[in-house]
């Protein structure tokens, strides 16, 4: 197991980061919907604790992947690609950073504005970021929900591209960010050495 990144793969560090945000941002939407459908009262209050709770995970997972990709070689972008899809590339990625950051803040100042203090799983109680303000609680709601479509988009786009290289362009693009996978260059060595796949 590479721990580390290559410039042909993301190692198994990158990898575990990367999926493990994919998984707790399909949470963070299931909670936010059953949040938003559920009726003021005990349960309702328990879902948007646990919504915050896992958006300040992601908050903090998100600042370690991007400390860790600053440490690490960054894999280059398929030499096939056309000037707009390197673009395309490049604009999903910068974008999905900026939200992983900017959908836990803009949640963490409306709950603050809203004079709720905001805790992690009930173990450590966050500080309030702002004064409590009807006003900028407003604001903050529908900062966040356009946040949270902007970032369905930009997903939905990156789902898109992966899928792309994959099954149409028939490159290692998808295939390196997945573990136990070898890409092409490792893949007959893989397949001497050891029953790694191939995927």
């Amino acid at each position: 197991m590479i721990f580390r990144n290559t410039p042909v793969r993301w190692g198994a560090v990158s990898q575990l980061l990367h999926w493990l945000i994919v998984a707790l941002i399909a949470v963070q939407v299931t909670l936010g919907l059953i949040g938003l459908e559920l009726p003021l009262g005990m349960e309702k209050l328990a879902a948007l604790a646990r919504h915050k709770s896992i958006g300040i995970t992601i908050l903090a997972l998100a600042a370690i992947r991007l400390l860790w990709r600053w440490m690490n070689p960054t894999p280059a972008l398929p030499g096939n690609l056309l000037p707009i899809e390197r673009f395309l590339a490049r604009f999903t990625h910068a974008g999905l950073y900026v939200l992983l950051f900017a959908l836990p803040l803009t949640g963490w100042i409306m709950s603050s504005a809203r004079g709720f203090p905001v805790s992690w799983f009930n173990l450590m109680q966050l500080p309030n970021l702002v004064s409590k303000s009807g006003t900028l609680y407003h604001a903050m709601i529908e900062v966040h929900a356009t946040l949270a479509i902007a970032l369905g988009l930009i997903l939905a786009l990156h789902i898109a591209g992966a899928l792309k290289h994959h099954f149409v362009l028939k490159d290692d693009t998808l295939r390196r960010m997945l573990p136990g996978c070898a890409p092409a260059a490792d893949r007959s060595v893989a397949a001497a050495d050891s029953p790694r796949k191939s995927c």
